[in-house]
């Protein structure tokens, strides 16, 4: 199970963990005990706490005994007096965001391995969040950009210059969902007088993908043991003098592909 995976690095950035769900303790007891569970697993009996959040999926009905009683699935980050701080939510209950994930788009530091590359420009640090994944794991793709001292990039959406852009190739059974770019800041050309959106200090861009779901995509992977991602980096980079050579960095990121675990409490 990818949280419990993380258990030590969110404990060393003073975190912990707790999961809740509607399921009675014997169902999470033998879940515990067979995916090595060392973090609370809590039974929300009737989802009492389910509903205090607002999150019972309400496309269940009353009369579906088995499911009835699901929240829609989510993250909440709580403070030390309980106050919810930031919470993430997916768009259909058999997704899931990975840990990895939310901490890279809460800008924190995630313990995996990365890639480094170099130009007089800036230094590129790329990462995927997760190297074990399954169908429903969304997870992150995530760049961390450094430009030089006296360089910058132009921000998404800026016309008459070539802005920084980052793109995921598309295969089957992996959907990409929006990029999380940096807020940009103001730049001041004054040769011309101008005005433009910019990023000149470290940044980072989070770019979200997931493996499909669906019975379709599950059946298109099911001989697959890993999957190799391939996008690209374009972006130019200027400084208050001179634009240079616009860059299209190609980047790569491999993960190991695993089943889900569907197995529920022996009777």
């Amino acid at each position: 199970m990818e949280l419990q995976g993380r258990v030590a690095e969110l404990k060393g950035q003073g975190l912990s963990v707790a999961g809740v769900s509607y399921d009675p303790v014997a169902a999470l007891a033998d879940f515990s005990k067979r995916r090595g569970i060392t973090f609370p697993l809590l039974s929300d009996p009737g989802s009492a706490t389910i509903k205090r959040y607002g999150i019972l999926n309400t496309t269940v009905p009353e009369t579906n005994q088995q499911s009835y009683g699901i929240p829609f699935p989510g993250t909440f980050m709580l403070n030390t007096q309980g106050v919810v701080t930031s919470r993430f939510f997916e768009q259909a209950y058999q997704e899931r965001s990975t840990v990895g994930s939310i901490m890279a788009r809460l800008g924190n530091n995630v313990d995996v391995q990365a890639t480094t590359l170099s130009s007089p420009q800036l230094e590129l640090t790329s990462f995927a969040t997760d190297s074990t994944v399954a169908p429903g794991t969304q997870f992150s793709l995530v760049l961390d950009v450094r430009p030089a001292r006296g360089v910058h990039v132009y921000a998404p959406g800026v016309t008459g210059y070539k802005p920084i852009a980052f793109s995921v190739q598309h295969q089957p059974g992996f959907l990409t969902r929006g990029a999380q770019y940096p807020p940009s800041e103001d730049y001041h050309f004054k040769p011309l007088n101008e005005h433009v959106q910019v990023s000149q200090r470290p940044f980072r861009i989070v770019q979200d993908v997931l493996i499909e779901p669906s019975p379709q995509a599950q059946a298109a992977l099911k001989d697959v043991s890993s999957l190799t991602i391939k996008g690209v980096l374009n972006y130019q980079a200027c400084d208050d003098k001179l634009c240079f050579t616009p860059q299209s960095v190609p980047l790569t990121w491999t993960v190991s592909l695993r089943q889900l675990d569907r197995e529920r409490a022996k009777p």
